[in-house]
């Protein structure tokens, strides 16, 4: 049986790349749900609509486990799909609680990058209260990022241009950590790098929400047994969305491709 994948669009698929590095022996389906991208700004109603009806199609696909791999989605929708299903469903948050640990000896100041969408929601107001006992986490939505990777758009004169025009009102060596808390915005973690004082760290979900999967799987005794010599080699991805876009199911091929390329630097 296959692990679940979904999103609006191709940001889950930075998740989806540290599965494939972690769970090299299963296999996946990945949804984008394209006929309603970007989901970072529509209506909370919208979206949970959006999302029950995706998680319908893709459970047609004989999954063990499903991941949400949005945090705008997950905030949404996660605690209603947990009540209607019985398969594992892993959802994302914004990695504040990580960020903040990671500051706490220095004194620095987190600065969290995602959707406005995210940023809204009671459940990203409830984290941070919950983990930032010194009121050290500033906010910055950047919609537009979004944009730039369904275009799969790395011009790096447009996109410096575009950060620093975003980031110009911040004192960015008051910050220690910034975290990219939507699941496009790790596909520039390598020109954020350029363009962020050299003290800041940055740090998404993904590692966290697939360490997760990987726990929950085994606990349930769901995780796929290693391949012996002679056997088929798992890790295949099948990729689908909504709108049924062969052109875009060869974009979600191709952002993988790229984002794995790009994640080579930092391991």
């Amino acid at each position: 049986m296959k692990i679940g994948f979904f999103d609006s669009g191709l940001g889950g698929i930075t998740v989806l790349s540290e599965a494939l590095r972690r769970l090299p022996n299963e296999s996946f389906v990945y949804m984008a749900d394209t006929l309603h991208a970007p989901y970072g700004t529509k209506t909370p109603q919208e979206v949970c609509g959006y999302v029950k009806t995706l998680v319908q199609t893709i459970l047609k696909e004989e999954v063990k486990a499903l991941v949400i791999a949005c945090n705008t989605a997950t905030s949404i929708a996660v605690a209603e799909l947990r009540r209607e299903y019985s398969i594992p469903i892993i959802g994302m948050e914004p990695a504040v609680k990580p960020a903040v640990e990671m500051n706490r000896a220095n004194g620095k100041r987190v600065l969290v990058l995602a959707t406005s969408l995210t940023l809204k929601q009671s459940g990203y107001a409830a984290l941070v209260s919950r983990v930032d006992d010194h009121g050290s986490v500033d906010s910055l939505p950047l919609p537009e990022l979004v944009q730039y990777c369904e275009q799969l758009n790395f011009d790096r004169t447009e996109l410096f241009e575009y950060f620093n025009r975003k980031l110009s009102s911040f004192d960015l060596d008051i910050y220690g950590t910034v975290v990219l808390g939507c699941t496009h915005y790790p596909f520039y973690k390598e020109i954020l790098k350029e363009l962020l004082p050299s003290h800041i760290q940055l740090i998404d979900g993904s590692q966290g929400t697939v360490r997760r999967l990987k726990q929950v799987l085994s606990e349930r005794n769901l995780l796929a047994s290693p391949v012996k010599a002679g056997q088929s080699q798992e890790g295949h991805v099948t990729f689908l969305c909504s709108s049924q876009d062969e052109a875009y199911v060869h974009k979600m091929e191709r952002a993988l491709e790229i984002y794995t390329e790009h994640e080579k630097i930092y391991l």
